[in-house]
């Protein structure tokens, strides 16, 4: 896997981790997981400085990050002071147990600490499953554009996710790599 884009990630109860991994392997990526306390694992900075390409996910808990996530977030100051992710492309996934279960707050607020890193924000670019013929199994069936937004039940485990919302974020991640490799391209430089 390449270390050109990471996902960095927290999850609470494994549905996250389902996403994450999702992201990962749409985009190519490797997997960074932010610990029960809020710490990355030994290297996990120097990972994040090296990359090219950051993807952010955190289940949404009472409308905002997960508090472990928060605490990574806080953390980046350091970063952020010596613009460490300066120009690096962002993007963000979040996954609640309600249909909108306020996900928004969550990937709004992971685009605000973006855009005070100064980094380069990647939406989803998908059309939204919206007709009345859509089906939960469809890709973006949640309709989020910000960033990728996933939902499962209270009471599903990571093993019964909604396919189309993990299809939906492999693609998200093939959407981050295409990026990043176009800003590679000579006229894009």
């Amino acid at each position: 896997m390449s270390e050109e884009i990471i996902v960095v990630y927290f999850s609470g109860f494994g549905h996250t981790t389902r996403v994450a991994e999702a992201v990962a392997s749409g985009a190519r990526a490797r997997l960074l997981k932010v610990d029960s306390e809020g710490n990355l694992p030994p290297g996990g900075w120097e990972q994040l400085a090296d990359a090219r390409a950051i993807v952010f996910g955190s289940p949404t808990y009472m409308g905002s990050t997960s508090w472990q996530f928060k605490r990574f977030l806080d953390d980046s100051s350091r970063v952020w002071v010596n613009e460490g992710w300066k120009d690096k492309l962002a993007a963000a996934f979040t996954n609640s147990a309600g249909m909108n279960g306020d996900k928004a707050s969550t990937l709004y607020a992971l685009f605000t600490m973006s855009q005070q890193h100064g980094m380069i924000w990647v939406g989803t670019g998908m059309m939204p499953s919206n007709s009345k013929a859509a089906k939960r199994d469809d890709i973006n069936y949640v309709a989020s554009f910000t960033g990728l937004a996933t939902t499962t039940p209270s009471d599903a485990t990571p093993d019964e996710m909604a396919d189309g919302d993990l299809e939906t974020a492999r693609r998200f991640g093939e959407r981050v790599r295409r990026i990043l490799e176009r800003l590679r391209e000579p006229e894009m430089a």
